[in-house]
């Protein structure tokens, strides 16, 4: 009995000691994230929704997606885009989704927890970021047409203005019924193009002519950098606030622009422009390259959005619904866009095929031209710029916040610190507003150009490679951890996805499409100097994942020899002892070596480590 209460005594006096040291952990780790703040956590659910729907649904949707559609087949371009969007888009959505909710943690520290080994990957995300913020510039743009559509007549529907040419070719002037030779049409230059070129950008020579500081544009630029600093400064817990109104409203104005455009003459033959199916300019690699730009994958950003949930949270769900908006949208902006090309068309005498632009040729050249020749221009044309401007401001400050907290995930008890965290996005906010000025000068267009096209686009495909390679061979983990968090269990088509059809198509995208030197409008050749500034931005995103890789496993050889170094320190300690002649005042002497022991030191050979 004696012993027996002992033992009972011994196991009480363990359970109370484990009891006590878990209870110290766990004080400790509060302690420690109430030092570092709080990372935070969505407010409810539709905030995630909102912010998340924000950031999906950009300019893309509406400047890229249309006239890619028509440019590549019409009607017959959903067909590639939809099977894309079902074997590319939703299952990387799904992954990146799930890492973030997972691992609660950004796009570079999330690895750590995952795969140690691709968190260059998170670094390359990092490098992308700091480019990405150049589209800051659109908000910009956006933001001076809109203030120069609140007056009697719209500056780029006349030719009657001091930056006009004598080329300049006013909207308000009908051409279907003149006669008008070639000649005439090609030394022209639409009134909305100068006003784009000579009012708006005041274009110089080239990269090299810099020229300066736009003040107009400079004080815009202030303006969203501080409605970007108030909107993040709070982390979640003021962007998901603000996305009630910055992720609704472009909704509005797309529906008002929706009707609008169906009820003007010409609307219709624009549409038929947009939908009718040609098989013979059907192009798959623009629908993949539209998915990954559109469904923001590959990017980072939708592992920092889902951090921020609960870990319970149905992200299986979420990523379903949320991807059919995005490509609803698109679809729907479509014909928002093309009812107006053909109404624009009709109104010039022309197709529609000579009016269809893309991406910056749309939003301030085309669409401006279109809405000053319908009766209340300004109020159309105030309708599409505070689209514009709400599409962007989304993706812009969420592009910052993921940033931002990926950055803080590093440095948690020096950035996440209450007081610090504010300091911490107001410097940030000031460093780009300061370095954003280049692009506001008479030749930021064409740094805005080099950056877009070596920085932004071109480093995503690989990305999404290396996502799916670090992550899909374990991809039955993946699987459960999705399983553990929604309790849904994904099917195998997931796991097929993931493992075999992303990556291949990520490899024949990278394969076939065809890299070409960047050229302004067709016409400005860029210097020698700036393609290779170029691909520096290219390559110092990509590079980050093989350099990971290679400093990942040199260092851990380091540090694994360095280790087995320490730990031997003793031995090699004694070898020296007993094979150095020990001097004494009277005598000198040798001690003996055990044989074993030699035989060790003997063997032992560094070269021959391997991890």
């Amino acid at each position: 009995p004696n012993t027996k209460t002992k033992l009972v005594h011994m196991c009480l006096y363990c359970n109370i000691h484990i009891l006590a040291l878990e209870m110290n952990r766990e004080r400790r780790k509060a302690e420690n994230q109430r030092r570092a703040g709080d990372r935070g956590q969505w407010a409810s659910k539709t905030e995630y929704v909102l912010v998340v729907a924000g950031n999906v649904v950009g300019l893309g949707n509406v400047w890229r997606f249309p006239y890619l559609c028509y440019k590549n087949g019409g009607g017959a371009f959903l067909v590639p885009y939809c099977l894309l969007a079902v074997v590319c888009g939703i299952p990387l959505f799904l992954l990146e989704t799930s890492v973030g909710q997972y691992t609660q943690e950004g796009f570079i520290t999330c690895w750590r927890k995952l795969c140690p080994l691709a968190q260059g990957i998170g670094y390359g995300n990092l490098v992308i970021k700091l480019y990405d913020f150049i589209y800051i510039i659109i908000q910009v743009w956006a933001l001076f047409y809109l203030a120069s559509s609140f007056t009697s007549k719209l500056p780029w529907a006349s030719c009657d203005n001091t930056w006009n040419t004598g080329k300049c070719k006013s909207t308000q002037r009908s051409l279907s019924n003149e006669t008008v030779n070639h000649t005439m049409l090609t030394n022209t230059t639409s009134a909305a193009t100068e006003f784009w070129e000579r009012r708006v950008l005041v274009v110089s020579g080239g990269i090299e002519e810099l020229g300066s500081v736009r003040w107009e544009l400079a004080l815009c630029l202030l303006l969203c950098w501080v409605f970007c600093y108030f909107s993040i400064w709070k982390s979640v817990r003021s962007s998901g606030k603000v996305a009630y109104f910055t992720a609704t409203f472009p909704y509005a104005m797309l529906l008002i622009l929706l009707i609008r455009g169906l009820t003007l003459p010409g609307a219709w033959e624009g549409i038929y422009f947009y939908l009718y199916p040609d098989l013979n300019r059907l192009v798959w690699i623009e629908a993949g390259s539209q998915i990954c730009f559109s469904y923001s994958v590959a990017a980072g950003m939708l592992i920092v959005l889902g951090s921020y949930n609960e870990y319970n949270n149905n992200c299986f769900k979420d990523c379903f619904w949320l991807c059919l908006l995005n490509s609803g949208t698109s679809f729907v902006a479509g014909f928002v866009v093309f009812s107006v090309l053909g109404f624009m068309a009709q109104k010039q005498g022309v197709t529609v095929d000579s009016v269809a632009e893309s991406g910056p040729g749309l939003a301030f050249i085309a669409y401006p031209q279109a809405t000053a020749m319908m009766p209340l221009p300004q109020f159309w044309t105030v309708c599409f710029f505070l689209m514009l401007i709400f599409l962007s401001v989304d993706t812009h400050f969420v592009t910052v916040e993921c940033f931002i907290a990926s950055i803080s995930d590093l440095f948690p008890k020096h950035l996440r610190a209450p007081g610090r965290s504010e300091i911490f996005v107001l410097l940030i906010c000031l460093f780009f507003f300061l370095t954003h000025l280049t692009l506001v000068t008479e030749g930021g267009i064409y740094i805005f150009q080099l950056i877009g096209y070596y920085g932004c686009t071109r480093a995503c495909d690989f990305m999404a490679l290396s996502q799916c390679l670090a992550l899909a061979w374990g991809a039955e983990r993946v699987i459960d951890v999705i399983e553990d968090m929604t309790g849904q269990r994904p099917c195998a088509f997931f796991k097929l996805c993931w493992k075999y059809i992303i990556p291949l198509l990520t490899l024949v995208i990278l394969y076939l499409v065809g890299y070409t030197h960047l050229k302004l409008n067709n016409q400005y050749v860029y210097p020698a100097w700036a393609y290779g500034l170029g691909w520096t931005m290219t390559l110092s995103s990509v590079l980050m994942v093989p350099l990971w890789v290679f400093c990942f496993l040199y260092l851990v050889r380091i540090c694994f020899l360095l280790v087995f170094l320490v730990q031997s320190m003793p031995a090699l300690l004694l070898y020296l002892i007993i094979n150095v002649r020990v001097s004494c005042p009277n005598k000198t002497f040798f001690l003996p070596v055990p044989s074993s022991f030699q035989g060790f030191l003997t063997n032992l050979s560094f070269s021959k480590l391997r991890l």
